[in-house]
């Protein structure tokens, strides 16, 4: 099998020749340090993983470290940036959003790695006016991700998002309104935060149906602001289960295999993730890095009724471990988690000081994992 072949029978909840091996995102910041400069297919090919590449164009992520804000201003929306700090290890923005009704303002910073908000847009409850009547939503360019599509080839896959800061509504909301007031929210006005949801579930769809036609092979929704380390089940039940739903459904209308993200934990919303229509479930953080249950317990709570990426601790294994304890992890993985198919071994999430000869070992010992 090639790359490709063999990811796609995992994700469609098969088995492959071997177990697949890849990491959630190669992050420009260790591709620089480490690889020097080597565009993420190329590190995929340097260390003898299944490629996973993820497409950023015209998704509307506000946290890429070298995100252009002009490109989603309108003349009905326009974002203008000051400059505080263009140090790139101590990077300060902040923004002034203008539209015919009002202003809005957010700041963010950030180093080399990533970007994280300081201040968030929604200040108050009638300011999601403002981004009902005035936010825009890009079309997606196709023949970009077609290219791109063309250039990943067999070496593994092209992953898409559904637009926005994060493409699940629930997830979205929580980097325009703080994450604990908008958990006080759906306590003391309810309806509000419904209300916002809405208008991100409208946005999100409308640019799904721009996707049509898009060679992506999977679609990634979700983020970790609806693990369960961060909401209740009935809260994700009440407030991300009805939003994701709709969109998984417009997804699969235009024929995409869909992944829920949940960096984070899955304890206990495991049978809501799967009610929720997602075809995948990422990332199966194991308790060491701060989820809340064991990739093997994620399993059996999920059985086969989703295929599974994910279980690697990135960090004290991955990058901090021994050759012994990765393999090792690697070999305990299949045996618990990717038995029976239906399983590509992942990061559970980000990594930046990994050694490379670290990865080596890690895609070494995946392909001694045979079905």
């Amino acid at each position: 099998m090639n790359s490709k072949d063999r990811i796609m029978t995992a994700l469609h909840g098969g088995k492959p020749d071997r177990l697949p091996v890849t990491v959630h995102q190669w992050q420009p910041y260790h591709l620089d340090k480490y690889l020097g400069g080597m565009s993420p297919l190329e590190a995929f090919g340097a260390v003898g993983m299944d490629a996973f590449i993820q497409y950023f164009q015209d998704m509307g992520q506000f946290w890429l470290v070298d995100v252009d804000f002009d490109k989603f201003s309108t003349p009905e929306w326009r974002d203008e940036v000051e400059i505080v700090s263009a140090d790139p290890d101590q990077r300060r923005y902040n923004h002034t959003v203008y539209t015919p009704a009002g202003t809005l303002t957010y700041k963010t910073a950030g180093n080399r790695q990533t970007t994280w908000i300081t201040e968030y847009l929604i200040k108050h409850d009638e300011d999601i006016e403002l981004l009902r009547r005035y936010m825009p939503v890009p079309e997606l360019d196709l023949e970009p991700v077609r290219r791109a599509h063309d250039e990943v080839g067999d070496a593994g896959i092209l992953r898409g998002f559904v637009w926005g800061d994060q493409a699940g509504c629930w997830q979205h909301a929580a980097c325009l309104y703080d994450i604990t007031d908008l958990i006080m929210a759906t306590y003391d006005r309810p309806e509000w935060v419904h209300e916002l949801l809405d208008i991100l579930l409208e946005k999100k769809l409308r640019f799904i149906a721009s996707m049509r036609g898009a060679c992506f092979d999977l679609i990634e929704t979700g983020g970790g602001a609806a693990s369960s380390t961060v909401i209740s089940p009935r809260l994700y039940e009440t407030f991300c289960l009805p939003y994701d739903r709709q969109m998984h459904d417009a997804l699969h209308d235009l024929g995409f295999l869909v992944t829920y993200h949940t960096c984070g934990g899955t304890r206990n919303i495991e049978n809501l993730i799967v009610r929720n229509g997602c075809d995948v479930s990422e990332t199966l953080a194991p308790l060491s890095i701060g989820g809340n249950s064991e990739p093997w317990e994620a399993k059996a709570a999920f059985g086969d009724r989703v295929a599974l990426i994910g279980g690697m601790d990135q960090h004290s294994v991955l990058t901090s471990g021994s050759a012994t304890e990765i393999r090792a992890m690697v070999h305990t993985l299949f045996e618990r988690v990717g038995y029976d198919g239906g399983y590509v071994l992942g990061c559970a999430d980000h990594f930046f000081e990994t050694p490379v000869e670290n990865l080596h070992v890690y895609a070494d010992a995946a392909r001694e994992c045979v079905y």
